[in-house]
């Protein structure tokens, strides 16, 4: 096919600058277009830095959803809503609630597992380009719990078991050898050692941008507002402006139903909002990520100091940033470290998620030259080169031996 195709990416955050870079190394001439400068600080900025190629283990599942009411109850607990923002979310829930039985809990992982797999070698094809400095550490990760909720923990084991997922089960002794200042109030744990992080998501992105941008692509600062077409050619329509491309991408996050919604897709996509807040130099605490499971947070090493990431939070993209998250964050932070100085940078960032917990990876069902990449929901930043591998041999129409039908839109008409 012809290679001098004009490509317009909507949205410059991991998945947009992946994809970009995928098409350029296939000859396609590509614009970004974003309201904001990339590395602003969206969900691309402010994630927990973690590269988990083993996190195939989905959210939709029974043991979770019978955790719900428990979770929603525990101020130390990971999960919140915005009271005024629940009508909204009910469509989904109920989507998510039929997305929780065993069967299509192991559809998700399977399918998690089949991109997860490629997650790592994607990266490295980018990375091969750049010089990153310093900026991922190959430390692995670390998954802590107590004894309570054993029963989750164990059917998290036995689906990354089922799947072929390498996993180091650590006890309490190999736990504090690898990280001694964590108090002992854990029972046991999961080590990841293949697993990275970042020591600067934002830096990594930018390097990834600047690439994007020596290569010859071009960058333009408009908030696209609609997808119009010129026959099937589809054109990005921004304020004053219009663009004409031979293909499009549009992966813009939880920013993206906004668009899909105008091309008549019902994608049910909606919004975990996610928070951190950093300590400033202390970041010799930790060697690597550690996540304690049983309250659904993790605290990154990084070059600002200790991020403390975690929470899901439903109340879509309007709603203030909730103060009892940060909250949240910090008591857990200083249950797991002990007494830690005066917080920094609270930051709110939204996860796109789909109830089943699958990215939308694909053309649109209505529209040929329109192609999707967003709902990662908590790995987005893992997943952004592989998806963006994936999609650019779509729009080049190479052949796969990967099975794309799992990431279609169609699943939701």
């Amino acid at each position: 096919m012809n290679k001098n195709l004009k490509v317009g990416i909507v949205g410059s955050g991991i998945q947009g600058i992946s994809n970009a870079l995928f098409l350029q190394k296939k000859g396609f001439e590509v614009t970004i277009f974003d309201r904001d400068e990339p590395g602003s600080p969206a969900a691309s900025y402010g994630n927990a830095g973690h590269f988990s190629p083993y996190a195939s283990v989905p959210l939709n599942r029974p043991d979770v959803l019978a955790d719900v009411p428990a979770m929603l109850l525990s101020s130390y607990g990971p999960l919140a809503l915005k009271w005024n923002y629940v009508p909204k979310m009910i469509p989904w829930f109920v989507r998510f609630i039929l997305n929780s039985t065993k069967n299509k809990m192991m559809h998700t992982a399977k399918n998690m597992h089949q991109i997860l797999d490629l997650a790592l070698p994607a990266y490295d094809e980018l990375f091969d380009e750049i010089d990153l400095e310093g900026l991922v550490e190959n430390k692995g990760i670390l998954y802590i719990w107590t004894d309570k909720d054993l029963k989750s923990r164990e059917l998290e084991i036995k689906v990354r078991d089922e799947l072929g997922v390498k996993q180091q089960l650590v006890n309490k002794h190999e736990i504090h050898d690898l990280e001694p200042h964590i108090k002992p109030f854990y029972h046991a744990g999961v080590y990841y050692p293949y697993a990275r992080h970042a020591r600067n998501p934002k830096k990594i992105l930018l390097k990834l941008f600047d690439l994007f941008l020596k290569k010859g692509g071009k960058f333009k600062k408009l908030n696209v507002q609609e997808v119009k077409f010129d026959d099937d050619k589809p054109i990005l329509k921004t304020e004053n402006q219009s663009f004409i491309f031979d293909k499009i991408v549009i992966a813009c996050g939880a920013f993206s139903k906004k668009l899909t919604d105008k091309l008549d897709e019902k994608i049910p996509l909606d919004t975990e909002r996610g928070y951190h807040v950093h300590f400033k130099n202390c970041d010799h605490l930790l060697n690597r990520p550690v996540i304690f499971s049983n309250r659904g947070f993790g605290i990154t090493p990084m070059e600002q100091g200790l991020r403390v990431v975690g929470t899901v939070e439903f109340g879509g993209l309007d709603n203030p940033l909730s103060k009892s998250r940060i909250k949240n964050l910090i008591n857990n932070a200083k249950y797991m470290l002990g007494d830690l100085p005066e917080h920094e940078d609270e930051w709110l960032g939204f996860r796109p998620s789909l109830p089943d917990f699958l990215p939308v990876i694909g053309p649109s069902k209505n529209r040929k030259n329109v192609f999707y990449c967003f709902g990662h929901h908590h790995l987005g930043w893992t997943l952004g080169p592989i998806s963006g591998k994936i999609v650019s041999g779509m729009i080049a129409k190479e052949n796969t031996n990967l099975n794309l039908e799992p990431y279609s839109s169609k699943r939701f008409s």
